[in-house]
């Protein structure tokens, strides 16, 4: 089976990283025969719980992993390959004598791939957003034959075969490990940062192993930024407090004067003005990064 060799091998360092719990459920579920969708943001340890997975699996399963690059024909193909689906069939002439060989089309791959699976073959695709739709309507038919698949995205796109698939999602790695991952680094590079220098660099890698490398690699090259702003926007706060001030103020002068025009029009635009910045405070569903 070519899922081993596809899957490479398991670092010892790199399991104390993943979270048992959640890794122990993906299992279970896959082998009762669920479909799963992993959801984990990037750079939190995906990458690394694809390659447990395939391990776990290979051996027990048909395991296949394949990640869609923009040719159907070369994703198709790389499943063949771990398959074992010949790709190729002989060309007759006329008189139906084999004249040498021909690819088979994509149509005719994809109806080989359905004959070749069933319940024992494990389909893994690292980066399921890339999957297009052609694909996706291919592998609900592949799911009704009992083929397992195990997915992996930032997000839920909660469409076709997606809406069927158990989620689980990865928690992100502790600030202790994102600690971790950033001395590596930096021992990595040469660089020797205290404790105290660790836990000031740390807030900018957030909760990202990914992140936290990118952080040593700007501190290395001397980029001292706490936040890397790539948006100018003005803050506006000031301005909205001058014109609440002055709506006040109308209104004041409106009473003290005797003006009710001046009253009204102050006091209705300092209510106008404090219930738009209060409709500026709405906020829509939280989303995942990526979504």
């Amino acid at each position: 089976m070519g899922g081993g060799s596809s899957g490479g091998s398991y670092q010892g360092a790199e399991e104390t990283q993943l979270n048992h719990k959640e890794f122990q459920l993906v299992s279970e579920a896959l082998r009762r025969g669920e479909s799963v969708l992993v959801l984990a943001e990037s750079g939190v340890g995906g990458s690394e719980f694809v390659t447990r997975v395939v391990d776990e699996f290979t051996g027990e399963l048909d395991v296949a992993i394949a990640t869609y690059k923009g040719s159907g024909k070369n994703f198709f193909h790389r499943l063949a390959e771990q398959l074992d689906v010949d790709i190729t069939e002989p060309k007759l002439n006329r008189e139906g004598e084999p004249v040498g060989e021909r690819s088979l089309t994509m149509d005719e791959l994809k109806e080989a791939l359905l004959d070749r699976m069933n319940s024992d073959t494990l389909l893994i695709f690292p980066e399921a957003k890339r999957l297009t739709t052609g694909v996706r309507y291919w592998l609900e038919d592949a799911i009704s034959n009992g083929v397992r698949i195990c997915c992996f995205a930032v997000v839920n796109p909660r469409r076709d075969i997606f809406l069927d698939m158990v989620e689980i999602e990865l928690e992100p790695p502790s600030e202790k490990h994102i600690r971790e991952v950033m001395r590596s680094e930096a021992q990595a590079r040469g660089l020797n940062l205290s404790e105290s220098e660790l836990a000031d660099l740390a807030p900018q890698a957030g909760r990202s192993p990914l992140m936290a490398k990118q952080v040593i690699k700007r501190h290395s090259l001397g980029i001292h930024d706490e936040k890397a702003e790539h948006t100018q926007y003005i803050n506006v706060t000031a301005l909205w407090f001058a014109f609440l001030l002055g709506f006040g103020a109308m209104r004041y002068i409106g009473m003290s004067t005797g003006q009710k025009d001046v009253q009204i029009f102050g006091g209705l635009a300092f209510m106008a003005f404090m219930g738009l910045k209060q409709l500026g405070q709405i906020k829509g569903t939280r989303k995942r990064l990526g979504q």
